[in-house]
């Protein structure tokens, strides 16, 4: 295919992949790994891509899936694509903030008013062009954000009622410094671990609680071991597909074109896939699962949150002002 496929419309380069034979393309087999558990809604946007990049692809591209760890935990996974070693990966947002600590502005605690306004930020410009500096800076493409969740609490101490309940709570967090400094403000005792070790952490009693998205205190079967369920609310997160330059490199523009369709295509599915479940799972954590659940009052946090977001737009750079600010209009 020339090099003129680069101004067509996205859906007429789409189009154009459909009509390229498998013969004129190279066969690229593409590993794509999460370290979630499979039945996660990691899985949920994995396996679609995987069935519309073979499907757009007409074969010439063999999408393998590795869940659970099998390639590199979340905190690896991000370098391993800098460096090649690792085709594409499911990475939590603020598990890329170590690489590109841009990622921060979208941790922060209430910095989307509601879901509207987070799909508002991530599927028009703002998302564009922070998926265009975040390859700029790390040679690593974001292909799809997918579904925006929200972090529900669990803990085995105590039910939480208002923002005092949290003083000196032992809290897992990931290893991010917005996360760190939240829970400080919360009056709890944060302590980084990555994922791997949290299941350890919860049933030893290493930690008190932690916060997880909803699909994934189902998935690893938290409620068999923290009795506890808060619908917080704190942090949204979101789970982009990530791919290395290496392996875009390896596709031709039809295979490109294919991949890029299937990635969008699989973050709507997986979007509109997991806000269906969503309700469902929570009904379920606190009905079968036997989690208790209290009337709270969320106020508290919400202040504690804005001294958060106040404190990191005072002390990070002009780039990071900026995006915390259209993050902002995106709501008006």
């Amino acid at each position: 295919m020339s090099g003129k496929s680069a101004s067509l419309s996205f859906a007429a380069a789409a189009a154009l992949s459909l009509s390229v034979s498998t013969a004129s393309a190279e066969d690229v087999v593409i590993n794509l790994g999460y370290a979630a558990a499979e039945g996660s809604s990691y899985s949920v946007l994995a396996d679609k891509f995987e069935e519309l990049a073979e499907q757009y692809s007409d074969g010439s591209i063999d999408v393998k899936v590795r869940c659970c760890g099998q390639l590199l935990g979340e905190d690896e996974a991000f370098k391993a694509m800098q460096l090649g070693t690792v085709d594409m990966h499911i990475i939590t947002g603020n598990n890329v903030s170590p690489h590109f600590p841009l990622m921060d502005a979208f941790v922060l605690p209430y910095i989307f008013e509601d879901k509207s306004h987070a799909y508002a930020v991530l599927e028009g410009d703002v998302g564009a062009s922070f998926a265009e500096q975040l390859h700029g800076a790390t040679n690593v493409h974001l292909l799809t954000y997918g579904f925006v969740g929200d972090r529900d609490f669990y803990n085995a101490r105590n039910p939480i009622t208002k923002v005092e309940d949290m003083a000196g709570l032992k809290v897992r967090v990931p290893k991010n410094q917005v996360m760190i400094d939240t829970f400080t403000e919360f009056g709890a005792a944060p302590i980084p671990l990555p994922w791997a070790d949290t299941p350890t952490a919860l049933q030893t009693g290493t930690v008190d609680g932690a916060d997880n998205g909803t699909s994934f205190i189902k998935s690893q079967k938290f409620y068999e071991i923290m009795p506890h369920f808060t619908v917080l609310e704190h942090f949204s997160y979101f789970s982009p597909l990530f791919a290395s330059d290496r392996i875009m490199s390896k596709l031709d523009d039809a295979q490109r074109d294919a991949v890029l369709r299937a990635a969008h295509e699989a973050g709507l599915y997986h979007k509109e896939e997991m806000t269906n479940r969503i309700s469902d799972i929570r009904a379920f954590l606190t009905g079968e699962g036997g989690m208790k659940t209290v009337e709270f009052d969320r106020s508290g946090f919400i202040a504690a949150g804005q001294r958060v977001q106040d404190k990191y737009a005072a002390e990070k750079g002009e780039d990071f002002v900026a995006l915390v600010t259209a993050i902002r209009a995106a709501a008006e």
